[in-house]
Order: structure tokens, then sequence, then C-alpha cells
């Protein structure tokens, strides 16, 4: 089988992993957590990182970092993984889940604009939407498959209503937005995720970085229990979402490899493009004009839900992994009940994607094979 993603761990990881043991530092004290926070920062464009367990934690810390709390309400594109709806429900508060666009699968600032014009009111400085009653905490691009959202917009809205932005950029390292780094395009916190299929992988695990210094210091008194002092005196409800010596050690290996990794992985998506995109009913992922994203999954949109699922089954008959892609929030049992905008993109896309191989170790050979069997596979 030609896995869909897979870890490339051909870099200094064992000798790193080996330090640690020698060492003893194993857990979450050591120089290798350090080391792989500054990294990060560097490669984000800002001057602070927090390591953490995993982005699902990164996510929850920031939230509560920025005052999100119970019954608040948190802006939300509807077309993300599951983990970013969570990590608003970990604060007792829910999602208002909204849609994105057709040109970049992010969020919408457009329809920013018109529902906080249309369906929100200010009283006593907060920002109250009209329906729920619930208050408007934050707001929460998501970069779907490594790609920024339209941040200049985003941030110009969400800072006119006076609310924070919490930036879901779990595969987005090592994108840019019109030029600058990721963690730089005006989010108050921006989180990473390092889980096992993402670009770079610490095994799991997760970064928070930003430019507010109190902010950042805030997340990682969070993160490490609250606790102040020697004493064992915690001034307020903490979490233990420390990465450990282990994971960063892997993470400082990675990181020497980013740019490789990121370029192997525009590489790829770029040769499916050239070969598919020419067949009848077959799209490529959007690129807009302000970004070039990762290209964290490289994949194609068929254009009906049966040609999606007759490809996928044909893929894995030749022993290629393909899947789907993440269901909807408003989807979603949970969250069925969240208020949402019409979500006309959303519903649409989410079931015709197929996601293709695209490992940075993946071989010609294997890609030349994916290619022939999905051109095949239209002239049966």
């Amino acid at each position: 089988m030609i896995p869909l993603v897979v870890p490339n761990l051909n870099g200094r990881e064992a000798e790193y992993l080996q330090q640690c043991i020698k060492t003893t530092f194993v857990s979450s004290i050591g120089p290798f957590v350090e080391r792989f926070e500054g990294v990060v920062a560097n490669a984000t464009g800002v001057s602070q990182a927090v390591a953490v367990s995993s982005g699902t934690s990164g996510l929850h810390a920031a939230l509560v970092a920025v005052g999100v709390g119970r019954d608040d309400l948190v802006v939300l594109p509807s077309f993300t993984f599951i983990a970013s709806a969570n990590a608003i429900a970990y604060c007792g508060a829910s999602p208002w889940l909204f849609d994105v666009t057709e040109e970049s699968w992010t969020l919408d600032p457009a329809l920013l604009t018109k529902h906080f014009e249309t369906e929100t009111y200010q009283k006593n400085g907060r920002l109250i939407h009209k329906e729920t009653g619930r208050r408007v905490a934050a707001v929460m691009p998501v970069y779907t498959f490594g790609m920024p959202a339209d941040m200049d917009a985003i941030v110009k809205i969400a800072n006119d209503y006076n609310l924070p932005v919490i930036a879901d950029g779990a595969a987005a390292l090592g994108a840019t937005y019109k030029g600058r780094l990721s963690g730089n395009l005006g989010a108050d916190l921006t989180i990473y995720s390092f889980n096992g299929n993402k670009t770079v992988t610490t095994g799991g695990g997760g970064a928070v970085v930003g430019k507010k210094v109190d902010l950042i210091k805030l997340v990682r008194h969070l993160t490490t229990t609250a606790k102040v002092g020697e004493g064992y005196h915690h001034d307020r409800i903490g979490f233990n979402y420390r990465m450990t010596n282990i994971a960063a050690a892997v993470g400082c290996a990675q990181m020497e490899l980013l740019e490789k990794f990121v370029g192997v992985k525009r590489k790829i998506q770029k040769l499916y493009n050239e070969a598919l995109e020419n067949l009848p009913g077959v799209g490529v992922f959007p690129q807009p004009n302000w970004a070039e994203g990762t290209r964290w999954l490289s994949g194609i949109i068929m254009a009906n839900v049966e040609s999606a699922e007759i490809l996928r089954c044909k893929l894995k008959e030749n022993s290629i992994d393909a899947r789907p892609f993440w269901k909807p929030i408003h989807l979603q049992p949970m969250f069925i009940n969240s208020p949402a905008t019409a979500q006309p993109v959303s519903s649409e896309i989410w079931s015709r994607i197929v996601t293709l191989p695209c490992s940075t170790g993946l071989k010609e050979s294997e890609q030349a094979k994916v290619i022939e069997t999905i051109r095949n596979s239209f002239l049966e």
C-alpha cells in the first residue's frame, strides 16, 4: 500500500533521542524544548513560542488566554477538522460557524462583515449575538491544507469589533501570506500541530506562537499547570499541556529539514495538478493569489460525490491509500445546533475531495503509479 502520508525520520532524530536518554531529560524539562521553541518562533516570524502537547491543547490554552469562557461564541469556519471546534467547547463556549470561500476554502471575510453588521450589537463594550444573546469572544480562522486565510481582511474586521484572533495554523508551518511568515499575519496567537501526519512532526505535539510577550507568558503559565514559584502554589485552573524533551528532540531534527520538506510537498501537488487537472470532472485545490501554502495534503476534487467514491475505491484496489476530507462542523452531531451561516461551499465540497499520497519520502515511481491509476480509471 502506498500510504497517504507518513513521517520522514531520516534526519538526526535518533542522535537527538540518544542525547535525551543519556542525559535522562525525557520529560517536560530539557534543553531540546527551549531549542525547539526558538526554531519554531524563528520559522514563523515571531519572537515567542510555547511548545505544547498537541495542536488541540494549544488552541484550548490560546482561547483561555484571550478570555474565551462559558457560553461565549467563537467565529469558526465550518470547513475544518473537529479539533478546532472541540477546543472551543473545552472552554464551555460554542462555535459560530461560517462558510468558506470557493477561491480559498478558508474563512470568508465578506460573510464576517455581513453577519456582524446584521446579527450582532454592542453592549457595554461586548459584541452580542442577537439570536442567542451570547457574547462573541474571538475569531478563529483556519489555514486549510496549510493555506493562510485572507488575514489582512479578517484581522481588520476583528479589530473593528475589538475581537482577538486565534489562528489555527495547524499545517501551515512554512507557509507565507503576502511575503510574511504564517505566525506573523496579525493574529494574537497562532497554533501549529506536529502530529505524525504533519510536514514536520514531534510524534505528537503543538506550539503556540505570537508577538505579545505578556500573552505568550500567560499561555506558558496556563500550560504548565499555572504553578507559581517552588511551593506548589497554583493561582488558577491550569493544564498539563507541556511538550516532552523527547518530542522536542524529534522536532529539532525535523525543523532542520523544514524548508526541504515544504519544497517536496509543493512539488508533489504541482505534479498532481499538471497530470490530472485536464481530466473531465477533475479539479485542483485552490491557490489564492495572496498566499503560498505548504501543500500539507495533496489531492483533487471531483465533480460529484459518486465519482469521488468510485475513484477512492479504484485507488485502494490498486494498493493506494486515498481518503475523503473533513466532514464540516455544522454536520457533526455535537455541533449541529450551533449558530451558523448558510454553508453552500462547505456542504458541497467536502465529500468530493480525494486526498492522495504525499509523504515527503514519496518515490517518483509511486506518484507515477497514483497518476497512472487515476488516468486509467477515466478510460474504463
